[in-house]
């Protein structure tokens, strides 16, 4: 189990890191950076080549953003196979649905507990 964590944190951490350093040294705004890592996400798993990661990083692999293009991509691949060319406008939704309702949801719980604040 620890060794499972250490490639996680390892494997997240260079994520992260790259992020830091495209904000450091470039002159891209973070959300271009994110957009980045989304559409890279969905990139490599296009080429298969993120699954491997996945497999390999676990939970340092699918929670980062590139993980997000990953599962897009993924859910797209499993739906064009199933309903054709429906498939392309569907399968993304249907995939992320669960995350993006799960981060709605907690968004909102939160916003409910707690007091906003201006700076």
């Amino acid at each position: 189990m620890i060794y499972e964590l250490a490639k996680a944190f390892i494997a997240g951490g260079a994520l992260c890191a790259v992020g830091q350093v495209l904000i450091d040294l470039t002159k891209l705004t973070p959300a271009r950076i994110l957009t980045g890592f989304v559409i890279a996400g969905v990139i490599l798993s296009a080429l298969g080549l993120y699954q491997p990661f996945a497999d390999f990083a676990g939970a340092g692999a699918t929670v980062p953003l590139t993980g997000f293009g990953h599962l897009l991509a993924q859910g797209i691949k499993k739906a064009i196979c199933s309903d054709g060319f429906l498939g392309i406008f569907t399968g993304g939704l249907t995939a992320a649905s669960g995350g993006v309702a799960a981060a709605l949801l907690f968004g909102l719980t939160a916003s409910l507990i707690f007091r906003q604040k201006d700076k």
